[in-house]
């Protein structure tokens, strides 16, 4: 069964950096493109970003860009998501995602087209 983990979460304070991790297991992780999302209390699931199969292109939601970073290791199974300059908004579940990439676009928004979810991590961002 595939799994999933992420890590990395915690209670920081704003300005601060915090890198969640992700790892993978029953799956073949080149295949999967790579997704965070975020989910905040009351609200609706966000996409947060993106990265295709190989690395080399990456996707993010207009409310991270230039404070997020995704990367992934296709040798460790593992995708990660530096977060800096952290802000009380973004406080939030995050979760990792997996989606079948092979024979389809790069990176994608859409929680929808995602196959794999992990069980999420939480951020609490103190001002």
């Amino acid at each position: 069964q595939v799994q999933l983990v992420e890590s990395g979460g915690g209670l920081v304070q704003a300005g601060d950096s915090l890198r969640l991790s992700c790892a993978a297991s029953k799956l073949t992780f080149s295949s999967y493109s790579m997704g965070w999302f975020r989910q905040a209390p009351g609200k609706e699931r966000e996409f947060v970003a993106a990265i295709s199969r190989s690395g080399g292109m990456t996707s993010y939601g207009d409310s991270v860009k230039g404070r997020f970073t995704i990367s992934r290791d296709n040798a460790k199974n593992t995708v990660g998501l530096q977060i800096n300059s952290l802000k009380p908004e973004d406080t939030a579940e995050y979760y990792c995602a997996a989606r079948y990439g092979v024979g389809r676009s790069s990176t994608s928004s859409s929680s929808f087209e995602y196959d794999y979810w992990g069980q999420g991590t939480r951020v609490t961002v103190s001002s």
